[in-house]
């Protein structure tokens, strides 16, 4: 696929990028893991991709998340946060909340709905997008603002509703295959042209552990999210009563590691194309795996958490009531009530993201069946 040419700066920052990759390669003796140099490029202070100022979200970005195609995702999602808050404490803490488009609509929403939280928390890493999100809820929600705080790290502790959309596919993974018939991880080292390549080692005794658990086919390359496993772990030992919300593409295990699925979900995406180089435009472009929630699930148990619901964010959205909130927009309105169909189409087709996108809920103390999982919930399939 031809991709939009970068500027110039754009590309002296990606040739930044990339020195900070092979020093750290050079530094390692001639190889890093895959989720190091995820590390690197996504997340190294004042040059990855999350961490440096390019437009990441939205029409003039790299990709679409579903707050951005519309505010229905967040009124809708409002509901199920409503009913979290009202078993636990009235607190939010969002992570990774990019722009704030999501944070805003919650906040409307919670408000019209009597169910404000008395503070709303963001963990955000980026200092960009940070302040972007800042900027947002300053222009959209400016009389809510003050009950909104960011963070650098998770509390210590914490009851309410955490909330996390497409930030487990964001995390660092590892990669491993199994295609000489030994299980190797896949790692990165510079090639003869001075570009990066793949390159296979053994995989370490913590990533042979995990992969041996998946009984990989063979002459199967995929990943294995690690940071993600102990991401959950961290937020149940957090947690100590609410629900803890994830909106994410991926699948249960089996769907995940399908003998068919036999190069893994590894994708990148770089002004809404997608393709699958990771080492193409280092730090300007995004990567991402797809999500096994069933390892979420299992790491969530692992930190003391409940599986509380599993299921599509179609179903989980409809559960919520999507359809009455579009339905207050007569369709006698065309011109108001035109565009929210489509939205709503886009984030419940199956087409689009209404079955690749999956909804999963963990949490302590509640006792209470969730709204958005009253049906279809496959919590089984996990």
């Amino acid at each position: 696929m031809e991709l939009p040419a970068p500027t110039e700066d754009a590309r002296a920052h990606s040739a930044l990028v990339a020195g900070r990759v092979r020093r750290e390669i050079e530094a390692s003796a001639g190889w890093i893991s895959f989720a190091r140099y995820l590390e690197l490029v996504l997340y190294e202070p004042g040059l990855g991709y999350y961490m440096a100022g390019a437009r990441k979200l939205g029409a003039g970005g790299d990709f679409v998340t579903a707050p951005e195609i519309s505010r229905l995702f967040g009124r809708t999602l409002a509901r199920q946060v409503a009913q979290a808050l009202r078993a636990s404490r009235p607190e939010v803490l969002e992570v990774g909340a990019g722009s704030g488009v999501l944070a805003a609509a919650l906040l409307a929403e919670l408000a019209s709905l009597g169910a404000l939280p008395d503070r709303y928390l963001i963990l955000e890493l980026s200092p960009d997008l940070r302040d972007r999100s800042r900027d947002t809820l300053a222009a959209r929600v400016p009389h809510l603002i003050e009950r909104v705080a960011w963070l650098n790290q998770l509390p210590t502790g914490f009851r309410g509703c955490v909330i996390g959309n497409e930030v487990l596919d964001a995390m660092p993974f590892h990669v491993v295959s199994t295609r000489t018939g030994d299980l190797l991880e896949a790692g990165v080292a510079v090639g003869a042209a001075g570009g990066f390549e793949w390159s296979l080692r053994p995989a370490p005794a913590v990533l042979a552990a995990a992969a041996q658990e998946l009984n990989l086919p063979d002459r199967h390359t995929t990943e294995i999210g690690l940071a993600a496993r102990g991401f959950l772990r961290s937020v149940g030992g957090m947690l100590e009563s609410g629900a803890a919300l994830f909106i994410d593409y991926g699948f249960p295990r089996r769907e995940f590691y399908h003998p068919q699925r036999d190069r893994g979900t590894l994708m990148c995406h770089y002004r809404h194309r997608a393709h699958d180089d990771p080492f193409l435009l280092p730090g300007l472009q995004d990567i991402t795996a797809h999500v096994d929630f069933s390892a979420i699930a299992q790491a969530g148990r692992a930190g003391g958490l409940d599986l509380l619901g599993y299921t599509s964010q179609a179903q989980f959205l409809v559960n919520c009531g999507i359809t009455g909130i579009l339905a207050e927009t007569p369709a006698t309105e065309a011109a108001a009530y035109a565009p929210l169909a489509s939205q709503a189409h886009r984030l419940l087709s199956p087409a689009e993201m209404g079955e690749l996108f999956k909804v999963i809920a963990l949490g302590k103390g509640v006792t209470a069946s969730l709204l958005g999982f009253t049906q279809g919930d496959r919590a089984h399939t996990l």
